[in-house]
């Protein structure tokens, strides 16, 4: 047995997961070294079953490729401290389904409404969360559910190569509802990628509130265009973000 506790067999199979994550992401060695900070050399070695791992260095390599590596008990698997080191049981109170608004990027007026889903992860061993039902659906979004206890916000992070998309939430309502800061990129003349911030708004939607959700783009004369504009403009009327320019 290594010094981790893996036998032979478990370090092969270990450096196939890696390898595995690393084509999904299409991740080169140089890449997943540079992510999970540490040495080509040390990754080798580890992939090759020369050297095992050491706990913190598959900490970083889970985060980097998006797979859990290291057993865990379900359901008392706790995220990576990089996410908060939350348990399972203690955040499955944010686990369900949200319908999502924010202000168009487009078209002045107009409230983009689409769902998000949040659920745990067993394979990466944290919360995950995926957009559902956007009309750009290329541009859907899903990542990791970081929840440290020190801010007392919740961050839903998109990393794709080394791109960040960012989502800042405060704690939920009672009802369930979230509301915060979403900071992306838009395509702006030419193609030509600009950083964008947005107020969102999170609503629980399960069987507590009653009906489908409207969907797409909402504009003034829509049913629920109303209640959607609301949603969105408390968020800085109430100070749940602020917008500094």
């Amino acid at each position: 047995m290594s010094e981790t506790g893996r036998g032979p067999q478990e370090q092969q199979d270990l450096g196939a997961r890696i390898r595995e994550g690393m084509a999904r992401r299409r991740m080169s060695r140089l890449q997943l070294a540079d992510a999970a900070k540490l040495s080509v050399s040390t990754l080798e070695k580890g992939l090759s079953g020369e050297r095992p791992f050491s706990i913190a260095t598959l900490i970083r390599i889970e985060d980097a490729i998006g797979i859990r590596l290291r057993p865990s008990s379900s359901p008392g698997a706790q995220a990576a401290a990089e996410l908060g080191a939350y348990r399972r049981e203690g955040v499955e109170w944010l686990v369900g389904s949200y319908l999502t608004l924010r202000p168009s990027f487009e078209k002045p007026g107009i409230i983009y409404a689409y769902m998000t889903e949040i659920s745990w992860n067993d394979e990466a061993g944290h919360l995950s969360f995926s957009e559902k039902a956007r009309l750009d659906a290329h541009f859907a979004q899903k990542g990791a559910v970081s929840m440290p206890y020190q801010s007392g916000h919740i961050y839903l992070v998109t990393n794709e190569h080394g791109q960040y998309r960012l989502m800042t939430l405060g704690r939920p309502s009672i009802a369930g509802d979230m509301y915060g800061l979403l900071t992306t990129l838009r395509s702006a003349r030419g193609g030509r990628l600009t950083p964008v911030a947005a107020p969102i708004a999170l609503l629980r939607w399960d069987a507590g509130r009653k009906g489908e959700p409207a969907l797409g783009q909402i504009a003034e004369g829509d049913a629920r265009y109303a209640d959607y504009r609301r949603e969105v403009d408390r968020i800085c009327e109430e100070e749940f973000v602020a917008l500094i320019s």
